[in-house]
């Protein structure tokens, strides 16, 4: 069965190879929606609902951690698994996203094993 996802950064290149990524972890992607912030992603979720958000912590407007206590305040979407990857050194952010329920993180750089191992699991 084939998997949309949502890839949330504000980076177009960071989307994009994102993208790649998931291929290259053998991710059976359905449509692949991008956005470039939290707010754009909220947007887009409307029209398009996804089964897995890979989402960025820093962003502009509305940034992954605001992003994801939106998801999972909402029932429409509070199941959906929201993977953060981010260059964020700080334990602290990457805390804080798993108490708001993330279903786990990333450092940036990555690679496709890394994304494989965190989807295990979950897809």
């Amino acid at each position: 069965m084939k998997l949309d996802v949502m890839i949330v950064d504000d980076s177009a290149a960071i989307r994009k190879i994102l993208q790649r990524v998931l291929i290259q972890a053998d991710v059976p992607l359905g449509k692949v929606v991008e956005a470039g912030d939290g707010a754009e992603a909220l947007e887009k979720l409307k029209n398009s609902p996804v089964g897995l958000i890979l989402s960025d912590i820093n962003m502009p407007n509305m940034d992954g951690l605001q992003l994801l206590a939106a998801l999972k305040g909402q029932e429409s979407t509070r199941s959906i698994p929201i993977i953060m990857v981010t260059t964020e050194g700080s334990s602290n952010k990457v805390m804080e996203a798993v108490a708001l329920g993330a279903a786990g993180y990333v450092r940036k750089p990555f690679t496709a094993e890394q994304i494989k191992e965190k989807l295990s699991g979950i897809v």
